[in-house]
């Protein structure tokens, strides 16, 4: 609820809509939410708070996850004009970006799982500063992994930790000394560096950057020193190209979920 006050702020500031407070004093108003093209739908249940927050009275007429149609309604809304108006962009801009990601993501599943049936996929933390949690929560609904939410809950070994310390068996080292209780996960870009970690028995090694047939081969390698270490697959991942790493990854995982995928169109329309 913290967030839903902080995001209305950004729209009403100190003075509130000027315009609707022009307009209206205690009007009643009737709403539908409706899909503007097919997608798969989520924020509902964020959009469903904001009008809830204001005063208004909500009915969904779908759920989070479910396919929707174009021109179909989704929700409904009745109370005060002005309040309707007053949580009708934030609660349209929930949906919209949430159902683009969720769509998305609900794709990418599809199509990689009809190819390996084992393959995940994840969201990274390339996300929208203050809405990380929302975009995350999307790719779960669309059928994804939201992967570690920050530095604080997994262990990821980048390339740039490994620069400072020296090596990868150095890092991997100093990591196991002092962490217990957490996945640890190296990032690598060569063969070298993956089959070293392999064999240092990380829980998870993520070829970056690699073409699939060479992320193939150190994929196998790897197997063949621990089967049961997890090989996710990241860097330059999309939609055209995908597929050639479902083959053999156990996840796969795209800054593209978050930052590039379009949102989808939603609209709030008056009764």
């Amino acid at each position: 609820m913290e967030d839903i006050k902080n995001f209305l702020k950004e729209d009403l500031g100190e003075e509130g809509d000027i315009t609707s407070n022009a307009l209206f004093t205690s009007e009643k108003a009737e709403a539908y939410i409706v899909a503007k093209e097919s997608c798969i739908i989520a924020g509902l249940e964020e959009a469903k708070a904001v009008f809830e927050f204001l005063g208004a009275e909500v009915s969904l007429l779908c759920k989070d996850g479910d396919k929707v149609k174009k021109n179909q309604k989704v929700m409904y809304i009745s109370g005060k004009a002005k309040n309707i108006l007053a949580g009708e962009r934030l609660a349209l801009n929930f949906i919209c970006r949430m159902s683009g990601i969720a769509t998305e993501t609900k794709n990418l599943v599809e199509i990689c799982k009809n190819i390996n049936p084992r393959v995940t996929i994840a969201a990274t933390r390339k996300t929208t500063p203050g809405f990380r949690k929302y975009e995350k929560k999307a790719v779960v609904i669309g059928g994804g992994e939201p992967h570690r939410f920050g530095l604080y809950d997994a262990v990821m070994i980048k390339d740039n930790h490994i620069k400072i310390v020296g090596s990868v068996d150095e890092a991997i080292k100093r990591v196991k000394d002092k962490v217990k209780d957490k996945i640890i996960e190296i990032e690598v870009e060569n063969e070298e560096d993956a089959l070293t970690a392999a064999k240092m028995n990380v829980d998870i090694i993520m070829l970056d950057n690699m073409p699939p047939e060479k992320a193939k081969k150190i994929s196998e390698k790897i197997r063949e020193i621990n089967k049961d270490i997890l090989i996710e697959i990241s860097g330059g991942i999309t939609p055209d190209n995908i597929k050639k790493y479902a083959k053999f990854a156990d996840r796969i995982s795209l800054g593209y979920l978050t930052h590039s995928t379009r949102s989808k169109n939603f609209s709030l329309e008056v009764i």
